[in-house]
């Protein structure tokens, strides 16, 4: 007994003015010799750990609230709670505390928090003046008690002495029976003085004054007296709304009557906070911050009392997932879970994991699947807010069901994942607000960095194969149609411009946010997105999107490209040079004239890049295709830097310095070595490229097309040289030869395309 009585939360109060949860435990109040005086000790239920050791200060100002609340505070800025199980349990603490330090354990506070100036005048003052005499609860005396109220306000020690006064006199209830009085004779006047009287009452930030104003006897009437704000020429309807237009819905009845009134209330007095008292200014912002607790805690025990209660949960998700339920019930059944999970939020995070991890075992995914299948908009919105939750409780637990699906749908399309990527692509909202947040969430879920590798190494490898195989063409297929359309009318060597269809600004932004994704997958995920997009010619296809006219969408297809150039990869630089891809992004530089903008800035970057790293391969190609266009630009040294990186390396071959030399038999063990070394696809993949780069960079595309022959299948474009190693092993003499080969075979494979100049 002495257990259940004693076991508490310990809670501090952060800097966001809310509540941690430090953990649970059992308090105790005991010697200790190291804080030489009686301290409070709570001790965790799991181990042991001491979760609390803070000694009862005379000084200290401790405060009982709502009966199983101690609350205090050790510092300036450090607030502790104690949260009790049970009322005898915090009484027992409390006149403990009241013991340590001379006080009448009846009061609800323990000293006066007063500051220097007020304790020096307090001091001053004779003794009859400690207290607060209120004039008699009477309608002439409505005036007086309004000022007075307004008064203390300013003066902590006179805000609890009024407070003291109030509750020991049942002052509240026979305020409130002179609101009837008033509002059945419409006296103006006397409503408006209660208005001020309740509002500064609610400031007094007292939750034993709480707990009689937000009863169930008393809290419409205190509604009532804040309707007539004498700013307002009408009084607003706030009871109206809350007793007639707002319906309380029980999606599975609630038979624990306790549970449904601390429902009303919490909702009720959310309603007072949120929407009846105005917005506190910088002077009053703490006046309130009791209210905030008493809400918190409120929710707290809501989420508390229905995750213990099995069979309601139970019910809920039978008929949640029952084909036969109504598609009315289940809207209402889905809005209860969204707003279950809202108030979740308030727990600290221990007790949130068991919350989340309730649900996963119930089945909340799979009924997410069905939900987010409907036609309904509003049960879709819910749906995906409840995801959300999911999506940041847990990724892994949300790719662990996603992958197991393929094994039970034939169709692609009903994939939880694909369904989420559909609600991003068909938003209806004109600023793609849902489409936003559902990237935010895909972006989580396709991130690397939360994939819990030291514990599921194949967690990585098995969901970005799942994405790429059954996800990826459902969130690239706006892209590809609106990009599909060629020109018929120009001849074969001649580039052909795709324009993009439609182009209007809700299109833009919808390709800009999967463009956003695209690039994130690029940083990310170098093996799976390498092969999409080239066995795709998905640069092509983004490439398209220079053309729009809308500058931002232009700019994110730039940023798509200057991601792959920044990886330095050999065999993205290998399929830009044979695409001919520079075309589009030089046409937008000349088109764009001399408008000093970002896009211009973009662009030049971009090359500025190339330039600053070396990359031989992409200043050759730019240089030879592109430099009589870009000559004429001289207001940056961009391009005549490119063509000095590429008259210099010139100069150096010219003069036999090649550095990159390795004999035939030490080539033959780097072959071998790359076919059987046993490492990680994409790590083992980027160490042979990079190594081969490094020292056979004139000969690095025609030698890995040679061996590897894989991108031989790319739709646009072939890497594949001539059968045989070309010019692998260097030789002085025929240097110049091999050049000579080189560039004849690029000439022969890649027909060179001229750019267009603009206006």
């Amino acid at each position: 007994m002495s257990d259940t009585r004693r076991r508490v939360k310990v809670y501090t109060l952060n800097e966001d003015r809310q509540w941690d949860d430090r953990g649970t435990g059992h308090v105790s109040s005991t010697y200790v010799e190291r804080l030489k005086g009686i301290s409070l000790l709570v001790r965790a239920e799991s181990d042991g750990s001491l979760l609390l050791e803070s000694k009862i200060s005379p000084n200290t100002a401790y405060q009982k609230q709502q009966d199983t609340l101690i609350v205090w505070s050790e510092a300036e800025n450090y607030d502790l709670a104690l949260s009790f199980q049970e009322k005898a349990g915090c009484d027992e603490i409390w006149e403990k505390i009241c013991q340590v330090q001379g006080k009448d354990p009846s009061l609800e506070i323990t000293q006066d928090p007063i500051d220097e100036s007020e304790e020096e005048r307090f001091e001053e003052m004779p003794e009859t003046s400690h207290l607060v005499e209120l004039p008699a609860c009477e309608l002439a005396r409505l005036e007086e008690i309004a000022d007075l109220v307004t008064s203390v306000l300013s003066s902590p020690i006179r805000r609890e002495k009024l407070a003291l006064a109030l509750m020991s006199e049942g002052y509240i209830k026979k305020l409130l029976q002179l609101f009837r009085t008033c509002e059945d004779q419409d006296n103006r006047e006397g409503l408006h003085h209660l208005y001020e009287i309740v509002r500064g009452v609610l400031f007094l930030n007292k939750a034993t004054l709480f707990e009689v104003m937000f009863s169930d006897d008393c809290i419409m009437d205190v509604v009532g007296c804040l309707e007539y704000d004498p700013a307002l020429v009408q009084p607003k309807r706030h009871r109206e709304f809350l007793t007639k237009t707002a319906k309380f819905k029980e999606v599975i009845p609630i038979t624990d009557s306790e549970l449904r009134q601390k429902i009303h209330q919490t909702y009720r007095v959310q309603y007072i906070q949120d929407i009846i008292l105005p917005t506190p200014s910088v002077f009053e912002e703490n006046f309130l911050s009791t209210l905030t607790s008493f809400i918190f805690f409120n929710k707290v025990e809501i989420v508390s009392m229905l995750q213990e209660d099995e069979k309601f949960l139970t019910e809920v998700f039978a008929q949640l997932t029952d084909e036969a339920t109504e598609d009315g019930k289940r809207r209402e059944l889905v809005n209860f879970f969204k707003e279950f999970c809202a108030f979740s939020q308030t727990l600290q995070p221990q007790n949130r994991d068991a919350f989340f991890k309730t649900l996963a075992n119930l089945g909340i995914l799979p009924a997410l699947e069905i939900i987010m299948g409907m036609d309904d908009l509003q049960v879709r919105a819910a749906a995906t807010d409840i995801f959300s939750y999911l999506v940041e409780f847990s990724p892994s637990m949300v790719r662990e069901f996603v992958m197991q699906e393929p094994q039970q749908a034939d169709d692609d399309d009903v994939l939880l994942i694909n369904l989420v990527i559909k609600q991003m692509i068909c938003d209806s909202d004109p600023e793609l607000g849902g489409a936003v947040q559902l990237m935010g969430l895909l972006r989580t879920l396709i991130d690397p960095e939360n994939m819990l590798a030291p514990t599921n190494k194949t967690e990585k490898t098995e969901f970005l194969s799942f994405f790429y195989k059954y996800c990826m063409h459902v969130l690239t297929a706006p892209l590809l149609a609106n990009t599909a359309e060629e020109r018929k009318d120009l001849p074969e060597e001649t580039t052909k411009v795709n324009p993009v269809c439609p182009d209007n600004f809700q299109t833009a932004q919808l390709l800009a946010l999967i463009l956003e994704l695209l690039t994130f997958c690029v940083e990310h995920h170098t093996y799976h997105i390498k092969n999409y997009i080239m066995n795709k010619d998905l640069l092509r296809r983004v490439l398209v999107l220079m053309n729009s006219k809308h500058t931002f969408l232009a700019l994110c297809a730039l940023r798509f490209m200057r991601r792959i150039i920044g990886l330095k990869d050999e065999y993205y630089n290998r399929y830009i040079i044979k695409g001919n891809l520079f075309e589009p992004v030089i046409n937008a530089l000349l088109d764009n004239g001399t408008r000093y903008n970002l896009l211009n800035s973009a662009i030049i970057e971009l090359f500025e890049f190339i330039k600053v790293e070396d990359i031989k391969s992409l200043i050759a190609h730019i240089v030879d295709n592109f430099y009589k266009a870009l000559e004429s630009i001289e207001y940056v040294q961009t391009f005549k830097g490119l063509k000095g990186r590429y008259e210099q390396e010139k100069d150096r071959q010219s003069r036999g310095l090649s550095r990159y030399r390795r004999d035939a038999r030490s080539l033959e063990d780097d072959e071998e070595m790359w076919f059987n070394e046993d490492e990680d696809e994409d790590e083992a993949e980027a160490a042979v490229e990079k190594r081969v780069d490094e020292e056979f960079p004139e000969t690095y595309g025609k030698y890995m097309g040679t061996k590897k022959g894989i991108l031989c299948s790319l739709p646009s474009f072939s890497f594949l040289c001539p059968t045989g190693l070309v010019g692998l092993v260097d030789y002085p003499d025929d240097e110049d030869e091999d050049d000579e080969e080189e560039e004849d075979e690029e000439e022969d494979m890649s027909p060179r395309k001229r750019p267009r100049l603009g206006s």
